[in-house]
């Protein structure tokens, strides 16, 4: 064999040299290189996602511990009435913390003990792949979160047990994202992971996935009603202010990112704009409803919190 018609460099062959220059996505997937070893590890998903997240939450951070009560930055913030304080967010990340280190690391670090590291694909996905995959991807994790929060929600003890926690705070912040039940958090996880190994998709489209996954579960849990975020302008996307009003009213909005699934079920109810404005769809909405019987597990759901804190069951007797 002519050794002359393979780059020495990547052992790649003449085909697929030039199939490398026609894949747009090719530089990216070249910085790789010099890094296989660390990023072919079961722990690198992990320390990208985790990560990924507090890169996400710390603008968030720096406007709600320091800016918080600017006037421009009220005219944006869904529940402006609403402070958000450092106990509260340090709260939530020892939480994220401790659930990774317990219940995620152990399983990452027997994957990598115990299952031999899958070498990377010399070329990049082509674009095509890449893009239908990760839009499919996010409307599959759509669906399956959609129906397992739906479940969570309508049975009081799984509710009560699992992802009660969740809903802490009616206002939510950045750092409430992840601020979960483990088996929450698991469930997440897996529901990720198993929708990449149904496409047998390229490692770059599955950590695309991941992180478009994380960056649009932190604008949800945001609090704020942005020019920029995707609502304004895709009418299907739910955003910050229809899961922040899943907060307010849990027996609504149960989709994580669009709204297809709870229109389809009459679970869909409009949010509230930046600065605490209630439109006419909302208000349209709640006058539909006014009046309607409210079974005890929705009052329940909708008052188990007193300034943004769980009321313990027995306190609320004693009240």
């Amino acid at each position: 064999m002519d050794l002359k018609f393979f780059r020495s460099d990547r052992n790649l062959s003449l085909l697929e040299e030039n199939d490398t220059q026609h894949r747009f996505l090719q530089p990216v997937w070249d910085l790789r290189l010099g890094f296989e070893d660390w990023m072919t590890s079961p722990l690198f998903p992990v320390f990208l996602s985790v990560g990924f997240y507090f890169l996400c939450n710390i603008p968030y951070t720096i406007v709600d511990l320091y800016f918080q009560d600017f006037e421009i930055v009220k005219r944006f913030k869904i529940q402006p009435e609403k402070r958000v304080t450092w106990p509260m967010m340090r709260k939530a990340i020892l939480k994220t913390l401790y659930n990774n280190l317990v219940f995620i690391m152990p399983t990452m670090i027997a994957q990598w003990i115990w299952v031999p590291p899958t070498p990377f694909p010399r070329l990049a996905p082509k674009f095509y792949d890449f893009a239908y995959q990760s839009v499919a991807m996010m409307m599959i994790f759509d669906f399956q979160y959609w129906f397992w929060h739906m479940v969570h929600h309508r049975n009081r003890w799984l509710y009560k047990n699992f992802h009660a926690i969740h809903h802490q705070y009616h206002a939510t912040f950045g750092w409430t994202t992840q601020y979960l039940h483990p088996w929450e958090l698991v469930t997440v996880g897996f529901f990720t992971t198993i929708d990449g190994w149904f496409f047998e998709c390229h490692p770059m489209t599955y950590w695309c996935f991941m992180l478009l996954n994380v960056g649009m579960s932190v604008e949800a849990h945001s609090g704020y009603d942005l020019p920029i975020f995707p609502h304004k302008w895709l009418p299907i996307y739910g955003g910050g202010p229809k899961h922040d009003m899943h907060h307010m009213k849990p027996l609504t909005n149960y989709q994580p990112f669009f709204s297809t699934w709870d229109r389809l079920f009459g679970w869909d109810c409009p949010g509230i704009s930046g600065g605490g404005v209630k439109g006419k769809r909302l208000l349209a909405w709640e006058e539909r409803r006014r009046g309607q019987r409210i079974n005890k597990h929705a009052t329940e759901l909708m008052g188990g919190t007193e300034n943004g804190e769980l009321v313990p069951d027995k306190e609320k007797k004693r009240n």
